[in-house]
């Protein structure tokens, strides 16, 4: 269905190919048919002129030897057109003789006349002959330019499909690595023809190599930096164990801390990225499992709970995904934060500015949180959440409700068959 809906669809480039070479075909033969009908016309009234002239002489001389005017083909004065009259009488220098050619549709004619003793004299000659001919030859014409159309037409779409069906081919990889598939080629695309579709090609299969690689430094420089940082951390941690309390002493506790989330976030995505995390799954109670979450990150939220369907999941990476939920919405956001159950999906909802445009249309990024307004933070919860979300088979979706505020949706999948 998909694939019928493409081939039928009039803004796909093999139709404005197929419209194009039609539209050119119209206009080669328009133009073929113009200059052929114009000049055979004209070769068919030169030849009908010299007709009427012979004619003319003929009929004179016929006139002059008594004959009764050439079984009355010559016609004199009163009887002769009034537009070869105005012929005559402006006459071409050197040309006694004018014609004039008659159009009408029942009987065309050529008319020829010349001054005889002061008198004018004209004959006509049938052009129905002619005419008819004419005809036919435009008649022929535009049949055949029809039926050529019709053959040219359909050949340059299916002549389109080849470069179309490469630029699909490109699109998909392209839509792939927009995806995350940094693995994703046109290995295929080009042929080695070296044309635009080619390099084309090879110009999205290149930013791939390099968002792939520039990717895998910025993963290998965040694990370096954090393993690197975790030796140092825990002689900190150790250290401000020993200190003599104090409001300095809270200080120091509170910031090492902070630190020591922070390298164990890093710790986390650098496992994330390698894909050396596991889900171990089994089947657990999800409103429970919320429930417990909650509370143990201290913060107020107000939970309703429907209808819940059996899911089998990593109860420990699911509280990971909704505290770092509930701990974003409370940072960055602001009161109510509410949190619905229902079937196998949570939601996660503050009263606060909604996530950033950026953030809606790339996703969460590490050490970015997107606005000034967001307030502060490192941009790892989120990130967190959505790493942990793909490890469970899960779908973690972020928008703005239309009265206000985040909307973070986590998707588990459901129980199977026991």
């Amino acid at each position: 269905m998909d694939t019928l809906r493409a081939l039928l669809d009039w803004r796909s480039l093999r139709w404005r190919i197929a419209l194009l070479v039609a539209v050119a075909c119209c206009a080669v033969a328009l133009t073929i048919g113009l200059l052929v009908h114009g000049s055979t016309r004209d070769r068919s009234l030169n030849e009908g002129a010299v007709k009427a002239r012979n004619a003319l002489s003929l009929a004179l001389e016929r006139y002059e030897r008594g004959d009764a005017t050439a079984d009355g083909e010559l016609v004199q004065d009163g009887a002769v057109p009034d537009e070869l009259m105005s012929r005559l009488r402006e006459g071409r220098s050197g040309d006694p003789v004018a014609t004039w050619y008659d159009p009408t549709p029942v009987r065309p004619r050529m008319w020829a006349a010349r001054l005889y003793h002061g008198q004018p004299y004209a004959v006509d000659v049938d052009m129905t002959l002619d005419l008819l001919s004419r005809n036919a030859l435009d008649r022929h014409m535009w049949k055949y330019s029809a039926l050529a159309l019709a053959v040219v037409v359909p050949l340059s779409a299916l002549a389109a499909e080849l470069p179309n069906r490469r630029l699909r081919r490109v699109a998909r990889t392209a839509r792939r690595i927009s995806a995350g598939d940094l693995d994703a080629r046109t290995v295929a695309g080009g042929g080695g023809r070296g044309d635009e579709v080619t390099e084309i090609a090879a110009t999205v299969d290149a930013m791939a190599d390099s968002l792939r690689d520039r990717l895998e430094t910025e993963q290998r420089f965040t694990a370096d930096v954090a393993h690197e940082l975790r030796t140092p951390l825990m002689g900190l941690v150790t250290a401000s164990g020993l200190l003599p309390e104090g409001e300095a002493t809270d200080l120091v506790r509170d910031r090492v801390g902070v630190l020591r989330t922070l390298v164990e976030e890093l710790l986390e995505i650098s496992r994330l990225d390698a894909g050396a995390e596991r889900a171990e799954s089994r089947p657990v109670p999800l409103a429970e499992v919320v429930a417990d979450s909650l509370a143990r990150t201290g913060l107020a939220a107000r939970c309703t709970v429907g209808a819940v369907a059996p899911v089998e999941t990593d109860p420990r990476r699911l509280d990971r995904i909704v505290a770092n939920l509930v701990v974003n919405a409370h940072r960055h956001g602001r009161a109510p934060v509410e949190i619905e159950v229902a079937g196998t999906t949570v939601t996660v909802r503050d009263h606060g500015d909604g996530f950033p445009e950026e953030l809606l249309a790339h996703g969460p990024q590490r050490f970015r949180t997107g606005a000034a307004e967001r307030g502060r933070g490192h941009g790892l919860g989120l990130t967190i959440a959505l790493g942990q979300a793909r490890v469970l088979g899960a779908s973690l979706e972020f928008a703005n409700a239309p009265g206000g505020g985040a909307v973070a949706t986590l998707r588990l999948p459901a129980a199977g068959p026991v």
